[in-house]
């Protein structure tokens, strides 16, 4: 089962200020102080010293202010990602078994359109492979030990398995990430990025890859991070116009809608990505179709999502930077329901019960987004690891 940003260039420095130093966030997107901080120059001279003829020095520009309709969108996206895990028990009861078809439709596919886009200016340069090991790279070590270590003393088996190679739980997306993002200098080259990897995720259905390194999913759910890096600025400006919420909100509530008739029509297991053709017991030829359909369904899906998302400033907008936290602890507390057979009670296997764990899983992974968790889980997701490197090595010149 499965389950987890366009930035501007800053602006040059003035004389007698000092650039303010990046601070890199998990998800691939930058802050910066709004404007360079001054440094004084020493004591003031005796007497003024005429300024010099000429035009005066252009003043520093200032950065651009974080788009809070991105953070808005990945807020909105980790509560369907928690309410998704939530429910994912809970389909002996009708009205979970639809949304939860609805939900994996799209929910992880907007998260990686996200990601791929705020990845666009990623290389090897400036610290940012530093940054990929320290923020996704270890990371995902530090929760793929805890999460095994938890699930042998939460399941009481004898014997303990840590695997880096095979994901565990909701791990594998941290794993994926960490693919993609060394893959992005490649796709910021090829003619036809979108096209590509497409044809590369169908043919990676047609034969078995092996659950190491859950290549089924990071081929699989590669176009969409590629779809992400060839977005720009102007694309979302689309999906912000005034009439494209309406057709946004028509769009989901078809697709709702249609999750509902489809639910006891479809193997499930296609909206996990990562069994082939066969698994499914599908030919080839059929099992292809069906995949370019769930791409499509799921490009429609994510357009229409963010064209309901709030433009503005609100009160969950700065949780939206910490999504990460948020889809990397609430496992915790569903694998506790599964050791702790929480999901067989009674009352929650009711329609008014499918609605309490959904309200209840959204408060939860937005405290998990809050400062107060950021600061405490901060060692964990962004760990300061200075120690940890060395200047770029080059070959030596003959």
């Amino acid at each position: 089962m499965t389950h987890s940003t366009s930035t501007s260039q800053p602006a040059e420095p003035v004389a007698g200020t000092v650039p303010p130093p990046q601070v890199d966030r998990p998800d691939g997107t930058a802050d910066r102080p709004d404007a360079p901080v001054a440094v004084p120059d020493g004591p003031a001279p005796a007497a003024a010293v005429p300024a010099p003829a000429g035009p005066p020095p252009a003043a520093a520009r200032p950065r651009k202010q974080r788009d809070p309709f991105f953070d808005n969108a990945k807020y909105f996206a980790i509560a369907l990602v928690a309410i998704g895990h939530s429910i994912a028990y809970l389909q002996n009861v009708p009205l979970a078994k639809g949304l939860y078809l609805f939900i994996y439709m799209f929910h992880m596919p907007v998260f990686i359109v996200l990601t791929g886009y705020m990845s666009r200016n990623w290389t090897f340069s400036g610290g940012k492979a530093r940054r990929l090991i320290t923020v996704v790279g270890v990371p995902y070590v530090v929760f793929e030990v805890a999460y095994s270590l938890y699930d042998w003393v939460g399941t009481g088996r004898g014997r303990l398995e840590i695997s880096l190679l095979e994901p565990y739980y909701l791990t594998w997306f941290l794993l994926a990430l960490f693919m993609w993002r060394l893959s992005t200098p490649v796709w910021q080259q090829v003619r036809w990025p979108v096209a590509l990897s497409l044809v590369i995720s169908l043919l990676s259905y047609t034969g078995e890859l092996g659950s190491t390194l859950s290549l089924h999913r990071v081929l699989g759910l590669l176009p969409f991070y590629v779809l992400g890096l060839t977005l720009r600025p102007e694309h979302f400006e689309v999906l912000k116009r005034p009439i494209a919420r309406p057709i946004g909100a028509a769009v989901l509530l078809g697709g709702l809608g249609f999750a509902y008739l489809a639910m006891d029509r479809m193997n499930i297991d296609w909206i996990f990505w990562r069994h082939t053709h066969e698994e499914l017991g599908v030919s080839n030829v059929t099992g292809t179709l069906m995949r370019v359909a769930m791409f499509g369904a799921a490009f429609v899906l994510v357009a229409a999502f963010l064209a309901v998302v709030p433009r503005g400033r609100h009160w969950f907008t700065g949780l939206g930077a910490a999504t990460l936290y948020g889809y990397l602890l609430h496992g915790f507390l569903t694998r506790a329901m599964n050791f702790t057979d929480g999901w067989d009670i009674g009352w929650i296997n009711t329609e008014p019960g499918v609605l309490a764990v959904v309200a209840i899983a959204a408060v939860v992974v937005t405290l998990l987004c809050t400062p107060p968790v950021v600061r405490v889980m901060r060692w964990a997701l962004e760990p300061k690891m200075p120690w940890m490197f060395i200047p770029l090595r080059r070959p030596a010149k003959k």
